[in-house]
């Protein structure tokens, strides 16, 4: 299963944030997929348990949002939003594209809980980091 090395380096990423902010445990993790990543969001969910399992992370909440398709075209130089079977400029209906996202998985926010425990009335700390995974 793909999804499960894709879980592995999420957690490798994961940690070292989580480290360096000094935190007890991660609360939540936020994704961005794109529909051209080659990752199956349901998939993940599912490997999900089996990585975290045993790490800081053990019981994050893997919040998955879809990534928008846009490409920019080569001829009029619009950006636009664009379908995964029909990767075409939005403006002027142009063929020759270039994909500006929608092919990646991010990690767009983490939630975290610092060391030394959260005060009550406190929700913890969250940290916001985009990176590709």
């Amino acid at each position: 299963m793909h999804e499960l090395s894709v879980c592995q380096a999420l957690i490798g990423q994961v940690e070292t944030i989580a480290r360096r902010e000094s935190a007890a445990r991660v609360t939540a993790i936020h994704l961005a997929i794109g529909p051209l990543s080659g990752v199956e969001p349901e998939l993940l969910r599912r490997a999900w348990p089996l990585a975290a399992g045993a790490t800081i992370a053990e019981e994050a909440e893997l919040l998955i949002e879809t990534a928008d398709i846009r490409v920019e075209c080569s001829v009029c130089g619009a950006e636009s939003a664009a379908k995964a079977n029909r990767l075409l400029c939005g403006e002027c209906g142009d063929w020759r594209t270039r994909l500006v996202s929608g092919d990646e998985m991010l990690l767009t926010r983490l939630e975290l809980e610092r060391t030394g425990g959260v005060q009550q009335g406190d929700t913890g700390a969250t940290t916001e980091d985009s990176r590709h995974v």
